[in-house]
């Protein structure tokens, strides 16, 4: 469904609206996501070959979804300024671009260097708005506090797929047989950013005491399997799950893919 918060399941409301409903009224305790997840099942707002509800703050691989920095925004110390979508589009189409951000007044969008201009949020606004004719190149958000810059966040156009780059959420596990590292591939070009189109079918391999418990990409129309050491990207990124066996020491894991970059990670497991 579209990132820009505007579907919704037919027995609730959007994100924004059923936030600013709480933001409203002191008495109101706490409010029911409809969902934290994508989960399997209940396709939800569409049928076959859906098969998840599309509703969650991340999806089913466990990536966050834009609406994912308006909750972290809001509910988080943390700060933050996120701006979408990507910027790969066909020339000369209007795109709205969004930010969510706090701990700051403004924030000021730029194109190739141009000022766009400066937004505020208003009122119960979550979020600041841009309608952009579309133009290859750099967008950069700067926010700023009291006319000092706060955050810079930068979208830029990616090129042609050319690399990957894996990260893990944990490079040392226990080796217990249940321990488990999530490991992202990220589909990149040339210049190191991702790619959002990105389709490439990529292999994993692992060597040393552990395996591929499972694998994902967060497509609620694919109906691949999850226990293969494989996975198609979507939107640039796939996810694979390593489970840990009873034996310390090093582990390889790599990936790698027709036409690209190889990339290799290493984990360790301890007692």
């Amino acid at each position: 469904v579209s990132a820009y918060d505007n579907v919704r399941p037919a027995w609730g409301s959007t994100h924004e609206a059923t936030w600013k409903i709480m933001k409203k009224h002191d008495f109101l305790s706490g409010m029911f996501v409809w969902t934290g997840f994508d989960y399997l099942g209940e396709p939800t707002p569409y049928s076959w070959p859906s098969r998840s509800s599309y509703f969650g703050i991340v999806d089913l691989a466990g990536f966050p979804k834009d609406i994912y920095y308006m909750y972290q925004s809001e509910w988080t110390d943390k700060t933050v300024l996120h701006i979408f979508p990507h910027w790969n589009w066909e020339a000369g189409k209007t795109v709205d671009l969004w930010a969510f951000y706090n701990h700051a007044d403004e924030v000021e969008l730029f194109l190739n260097g141009k000022s766009l201009g400066t937004k505020q949020k208003t009122g119960d606004d979550l979020h600041v708005m841009w309608r952009v004719k579309y133009q290859p190149g750099t967008l950069k958000a700067i926010s700023r506090k009291d006319g000092k810059v706060v955050l810079t966040s930068e979208i830029k156009t990616a090129g042609k797929p050319a690399k990957i780059l894996l990260s893990a959420d944990r490079s040392t596990i226990k080796a217990d047989g249940k321990d488990l590292s999530f490991i992202t591939a990220k589909v990149l070009d040339a210049a190191g950013n991702v790619v959002p189109d990105a389709e490439n079918q990529i292999n994993f391999k692992i060597n040393g005491e552990a395996f591929i418990a499972a694998v994902d990409n967060g497509d609620p129309v694919s109906h691949d399997s999850f226990k293969v050491n494989y996975r198609k990207a979507f939107h640039g990124l796939a996810l694979a799950i390593v489970q840990a066996k009873e034996s310390s020491g090093k582990v390889s894991f790599t990936a790698s893919a027709d036409g690209l970059q190889s990339a290799i990670i290493n984990l360790q497991l301890v007692k």
